[in-house]
């Protein structure tokens, strides 16, 4: 379920016949200790060349210790650039409860439950609280995916990634508090719009890049890219939400899941895949955001998979020859052609002729003016960029009822 209500659904889990691989356990990197040097006999040397000798030892030893302060130092941060997050904690439990939040509305509607406007009654701030009712999840086979959600958005750090700030379950709901982004979906912001000018598409493009690069360096594929899932913080800077589909692959995995206008066609054709998919989605998304519409639409959804799969697309003649190569390049069915899942990875994407203005450094510390400030008061829980939704009667936080899926969702 998306972080509000979501506007094109989600391929059902349950028409999946297939397995996910499962992740591939990695151990810890080991701390290599110092080497013993064994310094040349003193006799051997002349007089001369001892003090310069003595000079290189020590240089060596503080090279070697400070070689070793900065690997337990890493370690310590539970980041190996080479392996993933594998080291950082990934419990989020304990440490909050319903009694903390006053629920005051209702951001959204899905599947399996809702998104809640919360406020802290210990600090005053407001959160998102989606809540995800066990039995739907479970009726959905959504159980995994749900379980890497909470995984994946506990182990993820990035300004332009939604923060998790723990969960917490009762007998029926299993809850996870989230930072409140109340500019509201890049997807109402272009249907407002209609379409977006080339330099607004390429600013969020710019930054949606920025958050599959740091995803992808820790073997995190995230599947369900669309203008849905990104939301616009007060500033108007994007942040990626909806970590359902997202799984920590090292290899390769089979599940056919996301959202059907942007799924890649070697997920259709249930093919072994990895990152590339997130990079074809990018290109669907610079499409949509360019056009207003996506490329490989129908109404009826086979029709969309069986234009998936001819990959073949019509592009309209305002788009710029600059933006149509790097299209060509994210939108084909050749993995060995499609940018981002080369040798240079994102660098490919990043370095591409319709970036050439973005200042990546600066883009990173979001030192970069948006396009669009949205029309929020910060602060004070604004909702305006929100659609209203009927409040429903909520049996949250029961106690001492028996639990069929206790075992499920332990990490909650």
């Amino acid at each position: 379920m998306p972080y509000v209500s979501p506007h094109r659904e989600n391929l059902p889990m349950n028409l999946d016949p297939h397995i996910s691989l499962p992740i591939t356990a990695l151990s810890s990197p080991t701390l290599q200790s110092l080497e013993q040097h064994q310094p040349i006999p003193q006799h051997q040397l002349p007089p001369s060349l001892e003090l310069q000798h003595q000079q290189q030892i020590n240089q060596q030893q503080r090279q070697q210790q400070l070689q070793l302060e900065q690997q337990q130092l890493q370690y310590a941060r539970g980041v190996d650039e080479s392996q993933g997050l594998l080291h950082k904690s990934t419990t989020s439990k304990g440490k909050y409860s319903l009694k903390d939040f006053q629920i005051l509305r209702t951001l959204g509607t899905g599947s399996f439950g809702r998104v809640h406007l919360v406020r802290s009654v210990h600090n005053g701030r407001f959160y998102a609280m989606k809540a995800l009712r066990k039995s739907q999840v479970v009726k959905m086979k959504q159980v995994e995916h749900t379980n890497d959600e909470r995984k994946m958005l506990k182990l993820v750090d990035l300004a332009f990634v939604i923060r998790m700030w723990g969960t917490f379950q009762d007998c029926k709901t299993v809850f996870m508090i989230m930072d409140y982004i109340e500019g509201g979906e890049l997807f109402s912001l272009l249907r407002k719009s209609s379409k977006f000018p080339n330099p607004v598409a390429k600013f969020y493009a710019a930054e949606v890049c920025l958050a599959l690069e740091y995803l992808h360096n820790h073997n995190i594929i995230y599947r369900d890219l669309k203008p849905e899932n990104i939301l616009l913080d007060k500033n108007g800077h994007i942040k990626l939400t909806d970590f359902g589909f997202a799984k920590e692959v090292p290899d390769v995995t089979y599940t056919l899941c996301g959202t059907p206008d942007y799924i890649a066609p070697e997920v259709v054709a249930t093919k072994p895949y990895n990152k590339s998919v997130d990079w074809w989605s990018f290109g669907i998304l610079i499409f949509e955001m360019l056009t207003g519409f996506t490329p490989f639409f129908d109404s009826n959804p086979m029709k969309t998979y069986e234009n998936i799969l001819q990959a073949q697309v019509t592009y309209p003649d305002y788009l710029g020859s600059d933006v149509v190569d790097l299209l060509q390049k994210l939108i084909t069915k050749d993995l060995s052609n499609r940018l981002g899942n080369l040798q240079n990875g994102t660098d490919d994407v990043k370095q591409h002729e319709w970036f050439d203005e973005v200042i990546w450094d600066r883009l990173h510390n979001r030192d970069i003016e948006t396009p669009y400030e949205p029309p929020i008061q910060s602060g004070c829980g604004d909702t305006s960029q929100f659609d209203r939704y009927p409040e429903a009667e909520l049996d949250y936080g029961i106690e001492g009822v028996d639990d069929p899926y206790d075992n499920l969702f332990e990490e909650f």
